[in-house]
């Protein structure tokens, strides 16, 4: 009798397993057959991802980068699995907490500390605009924690063994976004029907209105933001050898021109501009190794926008003119060139002025643009001046802080004598330079499908030199 039940304790998987299967064939519904299938397939995935600790971050991003949001009354953009695999990662962090180092880095500390702030800012938000509306800060709250998470796992969790796997994963990230930025391309081309959730922004020209390319995310900055940061590792990439990078020089050059003809249609200046200063301070640091590499970034962008040029003529010259444009009547017209921002802008110093009280804690994190308790929704466009409204002086300095941490760590590892450290640490010293521009004009800290990204790579400077293998 022990007997049989051990071997049928043996045999419990399979079996059920079988019967499963044999369900599933004499359905004869194809719907319910998908339907029984959904639980077989989730729990395979499970298992595997559950099975390596560095496997929730491949699903999380191939879901993050590639996966469109679903149709749902959730937030403003539809519902999204990718948030499900970051809870998977927590789980899979907790299995594998034996082999977790010391936390006690000034960056995971300063990330902690402004998690912290905004999570505190939420009671604000709930006693000025109502429990809706702080329900809505507290999901917006966890969807940035869900990219610190990412950079609490890169920088301090268990590392994947195995020559060259920082890189490894550094080139699964290129691919993935590559084709995301691919998608995009063909999606602006061919004008596929909006996904759901997607933002109402539109080029117009002469042939008619076009959506701007947004590829699999809400709007078209988000995708612009994605393509400068990969732009910037091809960048990084052409002042180092071979055995120092991802991905060979064809792959880079290849890559670099599908991502400059996604931000070219993406139709956003303020990427370009971050770009741009990323370029600069590159240059800065790699002045001796400056000529032949920038000839080299510059020839792949001109591709991109001759490709442009050739496909869509009337969109490249609307582009080309919107960014002459903006140098050419600034000083005449800054409100418009700026697309209205600086009546928002006074709109809140105007708030400030008037109730400095707020100024100390703020009003609530991510509220501004769905309450009117100063007054009138409005949309900051900016990430400092939206967290002095919104979390007051505290969210506003812990966030400096934290840019600080962020720059000081990845100038610190550009410097590393470790080739794959310093390759990640002038990453992203040189976007987030970039990015720390470019939060001038908008709220950066929102895009919880790009962060996640760049702050993995950040974790990955920031890891002891020791530790990348």
């Amino acid at each position: 009798m022990n007997s049989l039940a051990e071997a049928f304790g043996k045999n419990v998987v399979p079996l059920a397993l079988g019967l499963w299967a044999g369900a599933i064939a004499l359905v004869p519904d194809n719907s319910v057959k998908i339907l029984l299938v959904v639980p077989v397939a989730l729990a395979a995935l499970l298992c595997w991802t559950a099975l390596r600790h560095h496997r929730w971050l491949i699903v999380f991003f191939v879901s993050l980068l590639l996966l469109p949001p679903l149709p749902g009354p959730l937030g403003d953009s539809g519902v999204h699995v990718a948030p499900l695999f970051a809870v998977l990662g927590l789980f899979v962090g907790l299995m594998w907490a034996t082999e977790w180092r010391s936390g006690a880095h000034p960056l995971c500390i300063s990330a902690a500390v402004f998690l912290a702030v905004l999570l505190e800012s939420v009671a604000f938000a709930a006693l000025y605009s109502g429990w809706q509306i702080a329900i809505g800060s507290l999901l917006r709250v966890a969807l940035f924690a869900v990219g610190a998470y990412v950079l609490f796992f890169s920088l301090a969790g268990p590392v994947e063994s195995g020559p060259g796997s920082s890189f490894r994963f550094a080139r699964f990230l290129f691919w993935t976004a590559f084709a995301s930025a691919l998608f995009a391309c063909v999606d602006f081309y061919y004008q596929l029907p909006a996904l759901a959730g997607s933002g109402e922004q539109h080029v117009w020209l002469e042939e008619g209105v076009f959506r701007r390319a947004q590829g699999v995310f809400y709007d078209a900055s988000t995708l612009g933001n994605l393509c400068t940061f990969f732009l910037v590792m091809v960048v990084v990439s052409l002042f180092r050898d071979q055995e120092q990078v991802p991905c060979s020089r064809r792959v880079m050059m290849l890559g670099g021109i599908v991502f400059s003809a996604a931000l070219i249609f993406s139709y956003s200046r303020a990427s370009v501009a971050s770009l741009f200063v990323a370029i600069c301070v590159l240059a800065l640091v790699r002045a001796r190794s400056l000529r032949r590499s920038i000839l080299v970034f510059c020839t792949t962008v001109a591709l991109a926008a001759a490709g442009v040029r050739f496909a869509l003529p009337s969109f490249s010259a609307s582009y080309w003119d919107r960014i002459a444009g903006s140098f050419r009547y600034f000083w005449y017209a800054p409100d418009n060139v700026l697309s209205g921002r600086l009546t928002h802008w006074k709109v809140l110093i105007d708030f400030l002025r008037d109730q400095p009280w707020h100024s100390l804690f703020g009003v609530g994190y991510k509220t501004l643009p769905y309450s009117d308790f100063i007054g009138t929704t409005v949309i900051a466009d900016n990430t400092y001046l939206s967290l002095l409204v919104e979390t007051g002086l505290v969210g506003l300095a812990a966030f400096i802080v934290l840019n600080i941490a962020i720059l000081r760590t990845g100038w610190r590892a550009a410097r590393s004598s470790a080739p794959q450290t310093a390759f990640f640490g002038e990453w992203i010293f040189c976007f987030w330079c970039g990015e720390i521009v470019q939060m001038l004009s908008g709220d950066l800290i929102t895009y919880w499908r790009v962060l996640p990204v760049y702050f993995w790579v950040l974790g990955a400077a920031a890891r002891p030199s020791d530790e990348i293998t």
